[in-house]
C-alpha cells in the first residue's frame, strides 16, 4: 500500500475508529485519575513539573508517534521485526551496566530529565519478533524445533529481567500464551502450567506429603477418566499407600532410622512409575506416558518449589505470603494492599467524587500514581466507575481479538493476539493486586499509571495493531 493510499484510507474511515475511541477514552480517564492521585491545590493542571504535567507531555508524544505509525507502510514492521528485537534486547542488557535502581530493580536508564525502562518496549519487540518468526511458511507450534524458536525469543528478555531483579515485567511475558493457544499450542502445555502454579501456591498451605498424595490421586483420577477404567487406579493407590507405610514403619521402628514419611512416599511412587509404564505398554494404553510425565514433573517441581521461593527477594516472598494469608502484616509488607482495600472500599457504589478521595489526597496509599492507580478509581468513582473502566479495557481487548481474526496474514493475526494478551494480563494483575487477589507485582495499568515508557509502549503496541488492521485488505506489499 503506497503512502498516498494509506493517507486516503485514514481519511476515508477505514481505521477502526471504535478502537481509537476506546483508547482515547481510557487515556482521558487515566489522566483525570492521575491528576486526582497527586492533586495539589497549589499547582495548576498544566504545571509540567508535576507528574500529571509530565504525563500530558507523554500523551502528546505518544499521539504524535501514533500518527507517524499510521502513515508508515505496514511492510516495514515485517522488515524491521528482528532489528527492533535485537536493539531493544541490547538496550535492556545495557541497564545491567549503566542502569539505575528503582524499587529494587536495576531496569532503568537515566537520560537527565527522562528515565527510560527498556522492558516496557520489549513487549512490542517480542510481539513483532514472534509474529515474524511464526508467520514463516510451514511454521507449526506443534513442531519441537519451531517451538524452541518461540521459547528462545521469550526466554532471552526474561533472563535479562531476572538479572535486573524485575520479576514483575518478566511475569507479563506469560501473556503470550494467549496468542500461542490461538495458534494451536498443545493444551497439555497449559495443563502443565496450571499444575505448576497450583503446586507452587498450594505448597504454602499443604505439606509436601499432602502434595505428593494429591499428585498421585490426581493422576490416578486422570487415568480413570481417560481410559474409563477405575479398578486399576484404586489398586495402585492402595498399593502405594500400603507399601510406603510398611517401608516407613520398617525403617523407623525396626532399623531405627529417622526417615521422613515424605521421602519414603516419594521413593515408592518413583519406583512404581516404571512398572506402571510397562503394564500400560503391555496393555497398549496409548497416551499413558503423558500422565506419567506429568506425575514425574509435578513431583520434581514439589521438591524444587522451596528452592524457587527462596531465590526470590525478601519483599517478593512477603508479598506472596501476605496475599495467600499465610502471614498477616498490614503494618509493613501488607501495608500497600491494606490501604488500597480501604480506599476502594470507602468509595462504595458511586464513589466520593473526583478530587474528593481522602485516602488518595492524604497519601495513605503508597505508589498511588503508578502501581496502585486503580485504588483512586475505586475511591473516587466507586463500583460504577471501576466497572466502566474495566469494561472499557474488556472492549479494547475484544476489539484487538476481532482485529486478529480479520487479518488475512498470519503476521497480523499473531501480533494482534499478542497485544490483546499483554493488555489482558496487565489489567488482571494490576486490578487484582489492588484488592489483594494477586501478589503485588510492579506492573502498570495501561494508560492510567504514571510513566512515559509504559504509556508510549502501550500506545505503540495498540497503534501498530491498528496499522496492520488498516492494511489487512491489501496483499500487494512484499512480505520478506
Amino acid at each position: 500500500m503506497t503512502a498516498r493510499a494509506t493517507n486516503s484510507a485514514v481519511l476515508h474511515g477505514k481505521v477502526d475508529w471504535w478502537t481509537v475511541g476506546i483508547a482515547l477514552a481510557l487515556m482521558a480517564l487515566g489522566w483525570l485519575n492521575l491528576y486526582a492521585a497527586v492533586f495539589d491545590e497549589t499547582r495548576t493542571a498544566f504545571q509540567f513539573s508535576s507528574q500529571y504535567g509530565m504525563q500530558l507531555i507523554w500523551i502528546g508524544v505518544s499521539l504524535a508517534v501514533a500518527l507517524v505509525v499510521m502513515l508508515v507502510d505496514d511492510k516495514y514492521y515485517h522488515i524491521l521485526a528482528w532489528p527492533v528485537y535485537v536493539a531493544v534486547l541490547l538496550l535492556m542488557m545495557s541497564t545491567l551496566v549503566f542502569g539505575i535502581t528503582v524499587n529494587g530493580a536495576k531496569a532503568w536508564l537515566d537520560f537527565g530529565p527522562v528515565r527510560l525502562q527498556p522492558a516496557e518496549f520489549m513487549k512490542f519487540a517480542v510481539a513483532v519478533a514472534l509474529a515474524r518468526a511464526m508467520s514463516v511458511y510451514g511454521f507449526s507450534v506443534s513442531r519441537p524445533g519451531d517451538l524452541l524458536k518461540v521459547g528462545l525469543i521469550l526466554a532471552l528478555p526474561v533472563a535479562v529481567m531476572f538479572f535486573q531483579h524485575d520479576m514483575g515485567s518478566a511475569v507479563v511475558f506469560g501473556s503470550f500464551l494467549f496468542m500461542l493457544y490461538r495458534e494451536g499450542l498443545n493444551r497439555w502445555v497449559y495443563i502443565v502450567v496450571g499444575v505448576m502454579l497450583t503446586l507452587f501456591f498450594g505448597s504454602f498451605w499443604i505439606t509436601d506429603t499432602g502434595l505428593v498424595m494429591l499428585i498421585v490421586a490426581g493422576c490416578a483420577a486422570g487415568f480413570g477418566f481417560t481410559f474409563r477404567e477405575w479398578r486399576a487406579p484404586f489398586v495402585y493407590l492402595a498399593s502405594v499407600a500400603g507399601v510406603s507405610v510398611a517401608a516407613w514403619a520398617g525403617l523407623t521402628l525396626a532399623a531405627g532410622l529417622e526417615w521422613r514419611y515424605y521421602h519414603v512416599l516419594l521413593a515408592t511412587v518413583g519406583l512404581s512409575l516404571p512398572v506402571c509404564l510397562g503394564l500400560a505398554y503391555a496393555r497398549r494404553l496409548r497416551g499413558f506416558w503423558v500422565l506419567v510425565l506429568l506425575a514425574l514433573g509435578s513431583l520434581a517441581f514439589v521438591s524444587a518449589a522451596d528452592v524457587v521461593f527462596d531465590s526470590l527477594d525478601l519483599h517478593q516472598q512477603k508479598r506472596i505470603l501476605n496475599t495467600l494469608g499465610v502471614e498477616s502484616d498490614p503494618g509493613h509488607w501488607g501495608y500497600n494492599v491494606n490501604q488500597s482495600k480501604i480506599a476502594i472500599g470507602s468509595g462504595g457504589f458511586w464513589g466520593k467524587g473526583w478530587l474528593e478521595g481522602t485516602q488518595t489526597k492524604f497519601n495513605f496509599v503508597p505508589e498511588q500514581s503508578t502501581d496502585f492507580i486503580f485504588c483512586t478509581v475505586g475511591e473516587e468513582w466507586g463500583f460504577v466507575g471501576s466497572f466502566v473502566v474495566l469494561m472499557l479495557f474488556c472492549a479494547l481487548i475484544v476489539r484487538l481479538v476481532a482485529m486478529g481474526e480479520r487479518q488475512l496474514e498470519a503476521f497480523g493475526r499473531i501480533y494482534c493476539y499478542s497485544v490483546a494478551g499483554v493488555f489482558l494480563l496487565h489489567v488482571l494483575i494490576n486490578a487484582g493486586m489492588t484488592v489483594g487477589l494477586v501478589p503485588v507485582i510492579g506492573i502498570p495499568l495501561p494508560f492510567f499509571s504514571y510513566g512515559g515508557s509504559s504509556f508510549l509502549a502501550f500506545t505503540l503496541l495498540l497503534v501498530v495493531a491498528l496499522r496492520l488492521d488498516l492494511g489487512s485488505g491489501d496483499l500487494s506489499a512484499a512480505r520478506l
